[in-house]
């Protein structure tokens, strides 16, 4: 990447009567800031100073990459690089968008390790039973994958008609697994990837009716799943501070809104990293995240709600230009919420911010070239 430290070449031609601070020379590399410096540890497993200049360039370089309120690196399970934009530190609570999606997927892997859902029956929602309903062949592969063949447009022209903005924001947002799951099929199922929040909501639904035995009340679906959440998940995991959203029928808003701090998302992608395990205790089958990293057929950068690297060479990938090493996967969030987990590096990355589709491309440049600041083992 180009950065702020990248100095253009002199001219060969430099006269004493031109511009002053002309040389025949690159400027110097500055090296790193006092500040750029103290959010690095002392020995993060690479150059130190090299490590502290290209992680401050998520915050202060020349290219545009957006506002990045948190950011961290962890190596081996150690933090070796954190910081905070202005006004936001480590008891700041970031909502998750899309990166929701993957702690959604965990939690169906808890329910089918509990023998409550199976991964390959038909999915268990009651309106798609009724005889003759070719939605009835929708399974919780299916969903988890991305490819339920259901009619569901996460961004639209114009942005207010999409099936996301309707169930999350309009007339749809107080009981959106219903409107979720009342929609046709517009292909087979298995056969047509389409990302949506939508179906991610139908998964949580799918949880809160099996977690809370069928109830109709909100309150009790609500109460459920949270309890499930913070005692097999959360707890056990040290992630004291995260915070579901639910809508006004129980189920949680499984696709797009959890909040925590920047820890504890990076807690949550060393799990990942870890295969389900934390300190010796396998939370969820190390099966079920091979699973989640499992490439979807009709779509090979996509796993069970999670980002894979496969094919990130091509510009339309949305982990481009990580592709190497192979076997990163990320859980990604709108504006450039990032959760990136190298399992060869020992690596997971985390950043927090605001960044328009143009400064995402940028950023993820920039995160690239923290990634292979690290070597493969």
């Amino acid at each position: 990447m180009f950065s702020r430290r990248h100095h253009l070449l002199a001219s060969p031609v430099c006269l004493a009567i031109a511009l002053a601070g002309c040389s025949g020379s690159d400027e110097a590399d500055p090296g790193p800031s006092e500040v750029e410096l103290a959010a690095v540890a002392e020995a993060p497993g690479v150059g130190r100073q090299r490590l502290a200049m290209e992680f401050g360039d998520l915050f202060e370089s020349d290219q545009a990459l957006g506002e990045t309120r948190a950011a961290l690196v962890l190596h081996e399970g150690e933090i070796v690089a954190e910081r905070y934009g202005p006004e936001y530190d480590a008891d700041t609570r970031f909502i998750s968008w899309s990166m929701a999606k993957t702690v959604t997927a965990v939690m169906i892997g808890m329910l089918i390790a509990d023998g409550a859902l199976e991964l390959d029956a038909p999915a268990p929602v009651e309106l798609w039973q009724r005889p003759g309903d070719a939605r009835a062949d929708i399974t919780l592969r299916h969903l988890l994958q991305m490819r339920s063949g259901l009619d569901h447009t996460e961004a639209g022209d114009p942005p207010y008609e999409s099936s996301e903005v309707r169930m999350l924001f309009l007339d749809q947002r107080d009981d959106m697994a219903e409107f979720a799951k009342a929609q046709p099929l517009e292909a087979e199922p298995g056969e047509k990837f389409e990302y949506s929040s939508n179906t991610t909501v139908i998964l949580a639904d799918i949880a809160a009716d099996v977690l809370s035995e069928g109830s109709d009340d909100p309150e009790e679906r609500r109460t459920a799943v949270d309890t499930y959440l913070r005692t097999r998940l959360f707890e056990p995991l040290g992630m004291d501070s995260m915070v579901p959203e639910y809508d006004a029928s129980g189920t949680l808003i499984g696709g797009s809104t959890i909040h925590a701090t920047a820890r504890d998302w990076a807690r949550f992608g060393e799990f990942l990293r870890n295969r389900g395990s934390y300190r010796g205790t396998q939370l969820v089958p190390r099966q079920w995240i091979e699973f989640m990293l499992e490439p979807s057929p009709p779509a090979p950068f996509y796993g069970g709600q999670t980002w894979l690297n496969t094919q990130a060479s091509d510009p339309q990938n949305s982990l481009y230009p990580i592709d190497q090493p192979a076997g990163i996967f990320a859980a990604i969030g709108h504006m450039g919420q990032y959760i990136v987990v190298s399992p060869q590096q020992r690596l997971t990355i985390v950043r927090l911010g605001h960044s328009d589709a143009e400064e995402r491309r940028a950023l993820l440049r920039q995160i690239n070239d923290l990634i292979e600041l690290y070597p493969a083992q």
